[in-house]
C-alpha cells in the first residue's frame, strides 16, 4: 500500500492548483490517498483567498481518495503541520508531506514510496527528503544520508515522528550541553542554532527547526537526492514565511534516483558540498536580511 499524502494549504490558490496538478501527474497518485488540511483565515482580507483555495481542493481528481479538513480559525502553519502529520501517521504508520508551494516532478511519489519501504525497518533513518539545494553534485551518489531531518517535500514513519520535541528550550539545552552547536550549524556555515533560539524567543514559530533538532539529537539520518525532485514556487513574496528569491529554487527536472545506500551513515562529501553551498550564500543572506529589516521599518 502506498503512503498517504498530506498537503497543507492556506491562501494561495494559484500555487495550490499547480501543486495538486503536479502531484496528480505522478502515476502513483491514482493509488494514493490525499489528505488536505486547510488553515482558517488569519485576517479578514484572507477570507476570500482561503475560500478560493478550498473550492479548488474540493474539485481534486486523480487520486484513490481525498479528504479535506477545514479549520474555522487560524492555527498557523506550525500547529497545522504538527496536528495533521500526527493525525494521519497515527492511523497509517507513515506519510508523505507537502505544503502548498512545493512543486514536485513526475518521479516524486515513486522515490518517496520506494524509500519509505526500503528503510521502514531501519531505526536510524528518520525521514526521506525530496528537495536538494543546488549544490555541486558531480561526484555524489544518486542518494545519500545526512544527519537530522528536513521540511521541503518529506516523508516519515510513526516511529520517527514520535521523536519530535515541541519544546525548543529542551532541544537548545541538549545541543549546548553535548557541544553539538557547530555540527548542528553545518560547521558554522548556516545559522540553524540561531533559528532555534529565535523560535524559543517567539521571533518565529518554526516546526521545521524543532524537527531537525529532534532527529539530529537522536542521531537519526535523512535520505536526500543529489538533484532536487521538488521546486519551491512560494519564494515570491506570497508566503507567510518567504521572501523574493530565485536563490534556492533551481530548475525542476525529471530526475529519478536509481542508487540507494545500503549502509546508514552520513555521506561526508555530500555534507561538505552542502556546507560549501551555505557559505556561498552568506553574502546573499546578509543582503536579504538588510532588505527585510528596511521593509519592516516602512510597512
Amino acid at each position: 500500500m502506498l503512503a498517504p499524502i498530506i498537503l497543507f494549504v492556506y491562501n494561495r490558490p494559484v500555487h495550490t492548483q499547480k501543486v495538486i496538478e503536479a502531484l496528480a501527474s505522478n502515476p502513483e497518485s491514482k493509488s494514493s490517498k490525499l489528505f488536505i488540511f486547510s488553515d482558517g483565515p488569519r485576517r479578514n482580507v484572507d477570507i476570500e483567498k482561503v475560500n478560493e483555495v478550498r473550492a479548488i481542493c474540493r474539485k481534486v481528481e486523480g487520486f484513490e481518495s481525498f479528504e479535506l479538513e477545514c479549520s474555522e480559525s487560524n492555527s498557523g502553519l506550525s500547529a497545522s503541520i504538527i496536528h495533521g502529520v500526527s493525525k494521519i501517521i497515527a492511523k497509517y504508520g507513515s506519510a508523505i508531506i507537502l505544503e502548498d508551494d512545493l512543486l514536485v516532478n513526475v518521479n516524486f511519489l515513486e522515490y518517496m514510496n520506494h524509500s519509505l519501504q526500503k528503510y521502514q525497518n531501519e531505526s536510524n533513518v528518520a525521514s526521506i527528503h525530496a528537495y536538494q539545494y543546488p549544490i555541486n553534485n558531480k561526484n555524489l551518489p544518486d542518494t545519500f544520508f545526512i544527519k537530522g531531518a528536513d521540511c521541503w517535500g518529506w516523508a516519515t514513519w510513526e516511529r520517527a515522528w514520535n521523536l519530535f520535541q515541541e519544546d525548543g528550550c529542551l532541544l537548545r539545552d541538549q545541543l549546548v550541553e553535548r557541544k553539538l552547536v557547530r555540527e548542528f550549524d553545518f560547521n558554522h556555515s548556516y545559522p540553524y542554532f540561531q533559528m532555534l533560539e529565535d523560535q524559543i524567543a517567539g521571533k518565529n514559530n518554526s516546526w521545521a527547526i524543532r524537527w531537525y533538532a529532534s532527529a539530529f539529537l537522536a542521531d537519526k539520518y535523512t535520505l536526500y537526492p543529489k538533484i532536487s525532485l521538488v521546486k519551491n514556487i512560494g519564494l515570491d513574496g506570497t508566503g507567510t514565511h518567504s521572501g523574493f528569491s530565485d536563490y534556492l529554487t533551481g530548475n525542476l527536472n525529471d530526475f529519478k534516483p536509481k542508487q540507494y545506500p545500503t549502509e546508514i551513515h552520513e555521506d561526508p562529501a555530500a555534507r561538505k558540498e552542502m556546507e560549501n553551498f551555505f557559505r556561498r550564500g552568506k553574502g546573499f543572506n546578509r543582503i536579504k536580511s538588510i532588505i527585510l529589516k528596511c521593509l519592516r521599518l516602512f510597512f
